[in-house]
């Protein structure tokens, strides 16, 4: 595994995770780029990562590199994306896959074409909580379907991560992108991840109306100015048919729903985070495939479950629940929603994708 990007995801999702002794059977690390001068070189020290470089080309002509973890900013994707795949290099993407519909389709017929497998996170219905929540509305316990919030706040979170407020390479990630446009703001950010629960559990939308703005213009950091340019705060309406509908944000302050869960309300009951009709549906031994052992108490879990999720495709040919088609939807929302906040036009979706069947979801 190659990790593509040495900042906050880079460490903490990929690096930490995938040195650890016992996944060494399964998948080892044998490179890093990094175009921060004398990142890479630190990541790969620290990890015991065998190879390092500053150009990604670099790493992608590496023959121990099979496959690659984007952990770059998100307007970077498609085009890094797209290189691995001519490479011949399988590929994770962390989230968001990409910017627009019109990468995603590129990105999903160049891979089919060169017989490489691409995972994208968040496979949030990789969570046995997320499958149970499916199984229960499938099943009519709430009802007939009416309506669900879901979304999520991202505030000065990552301007105040670990890895921002040091002098040294590993600890001065600069995080001016998550501002700035093409791939920053909240919802490519954070409300990826509640969109990719709700549709996961609801299946896919069809249109979406939205209004949006910028609240911040200005953020500080480390003693400077950032100056932003990219919406923080987005709030989107879903049509599901048959009168049916979806509330979804992305904003700077904020919450409705339970952390990344969403609410979903019938006409004879209700979700509410883990609660299905005010019965909590967790369990003890509820984890994603792959998160168990120390894995379990490490930060970002759920970026090492999704690359797993790659490696076992790799390895064994089991296609992974988190679907490069479940992403592309959750981008034709955000995309869309844009457009419709700009154009004061509610937009046709025009991806769906495969929701989990009854037979596949968790009890």
């Amino acid at each position: 595994m190659g990790v593509v990007g040495c900042g906050a995801i880079g460490l903490r999702g990929a690096l930490a995770h995938l040195s650890q002794a016992d996944v060494q059977d399964r998948v080892r690390l044998t490179a890093c780029c990094d175009p921060a001068p004398g990142r890479a070189e630190a990541a790969a020290a620290k990890f015991g990562v065998a190879a390092h470089y500053i150009d990604y080309e670099d790493l992608l002509a590496d023959p121990a590199v099979d496959a690659v973890t984007l952990c770059t900013p998100i307007g970077m994707h498609y085009e890094q994306g797209m290189a691995a795949i001519e490479a011949g290099k399988h590929v994770h993407f962390n989230k968001t896959m990409t910017i627009t519909v019109e990468e995603a389709d590129r990105i999903i017929a160049r891979a089919e074409a060169k017989g490489v497998r691409i995972v994208a996170s968040p496979g949030q219905m990789l969570r046995p909580v997320f499958q149970r929540i499916r199984r229960h509305i499938l099943a009519g316990d709430i009802g007939t379907l009416v309506w669900a919030a879901a979304g999520a706040a991202v505030g000065d979170y990552h301007l105040n991560e670990e890895f921002r407020s040091g002098d040294d390479p590993l600890t001065n990630v600069d995080p001016s992108w998550y501002f700035r446009r093409p791939g920053g703001g909240p919802m490519y950010d954070v409300t990826v991840y509640p969109l990719h629960g709700l549709t996961g559990i609801l299946g896919p939308a069809r249109r979406v109306t939205a209004m949006s703005g910028l609240v911040l213009p200005e953020r500080e950091y480390q003693g400077r100015k950032i100056a932003c340019d990219m919406d923080d705060n987005t709030h989107l309406l879903l049509d599901y048919g048959e009168g049916r509908t979806a509330f979804v944000y992305g904003t700077v302050a904020g919450t409705v729903a339970e952390q990344f869960h969403p609410s979903v309300y019938g006409t004879s009951g209700s979700v509410q985070g883990a609660r299905v009709n005010n019965r909590d549906i967790r369990r003890p031994d509820d984890h994603q495939p792959h998160v168990t052992g120390v894995h379990q108490d490490m930060l970002e879990s759920h970026v090492f479950e999704d690359l797993m999720q790659l490696v076992d495709w790799i390895r064994e040919g089991t296609p992974s629940i988190a679907s490069a088609e479940h992403a592309r939807h959750v981008i034709d929302i955000i995309e869309s929603g844009y457009r419709a906040a700009e154009t004061g036009t509610t937009q046709d979706l025009r991806t769906t994708f495969e929701p989990l069947p009854l037979e596949r979801l968790a009890e």
